[in-house]
């Protein structure tokens, strides 16, 4: 069933627990995750990011997504992450997203206040929910998700969260502390007091975006400290691109690949969904 962002996150801020962000950008992902969460009973979000829209358009992923997650037999968010364009931003609303991400983390406190304050007006119009993001998660090398230079971040400040989240009204907020987007060349240093000093300063649920990598102790004191999403790519397309690697033999077609890629995938989300305790959620 398609539904928003509230109608997941709120429970699992409630009870500790997160809902995986997993973008998918084709029908192989879709397939692999959704097939995981009603094998794990567990509510999920898929959907994809604007700097991911080059391998699959919101115009070709749209109806395709929309029609798995109405039918599917969980909750299921369809998110727009990353929305770095007005443009886009409006466009993943049109063609049916139930939830989306407007990212002007990348300009000062004021600007991304006002921007973001202004898109949730429209978008609660329309029963859609929106995440904003304070701080900036940067992104590491070759990273698929996100922007930013290197791997350097810019640190939520809790005081400024609270103001952030009573003026703009937005449902969930990304914060800062300490990842970053793709593959990790070392291991993160994550600020858990800053973490539960922002959680206890606003009501709104938190969100872990550079998840993929990080250890399962992170997962855990991060979702402890209240995190209540995780967004999670590099983990399952790495998994996609191995499976496909690993039953490559000569004379094979796309067709001989796509049943382990979808498992490959189905399996590193259910891992995931484990790990941060979804699994019967639905």
């Amino acid at each position: 069933m398609l539904v928003n962002l509230n109608e997941v996150l709120l429970d699992a801020k409630k009870n500790k627990y997160a809902v995986g962000l997993f973008n998918t950008i084709n029908l192989e992902m879709a397939r692999g995750v959704l097939s995981a969460a009603e094998e794990m009973k567990s509510p999920v979000i898929i959907g994809t990011a604007e700097v991911l829209l080059p391998y699959g358009g919101l115009r070709e992923l749209a109806p395709l997504l929309t029609d798995m997650a109405k039918r599917a037999s969980v909750p299921v968010v369809l998110h727009f992450d990353h929305g770095l364009t007005e443009e886009n931003v409006n466009l993943a609303m049109d063609l049916g997203f139930s939830s989306i991400m407007y990212d002007c983390s990348t300009l000062d406190f004021e600007g991304n206040l006002k921007a973001v304050a202004e898109m949730v007006k429209k978008a609660h119009l329309r029963g859609i929910t929106v995440e904003g993001e304070l701080g900036h998660v940067g992104a590491n090398d070759g990273s698929a998700e996100g922007d930013g230079e290197g791997d350097k971040s810019i640190y939520t400040e809790p005081d400024k969260a609270k103001l952030f989240v009573e003026d703009t009204g937005v449902d969930a907020l990304a914060v800062a502390i300490g990842t970053a987007h793709g593959a990790y060349k070392s291991k993160p240093k994550l600020d858990l007091e800053r973490l539960a000093e922002i959680a206890a300063t606003i009501p709104t649920p938190l969100v872990l975006h550079g998840g993929s990598g990080l250890s399962d102790d992170d997962f855990k004191n991060t979702i402890a400290g209240g995190i209540s999403k995780v967004n999670i790519f590099t983990d399952i397309n790495c998994a996609a691109a191995n499976a496909a690697y690993e039953t490559y033999q000569k004379g094979y077609g796309i067709t001989d690949l796509i049943p382990n890629i979808i498992e490959a995938i189905k399996k590193e989300t259910e891992k995931k969904m484990k790990l941060f305790g979804s699994v019967n959620r639905a």
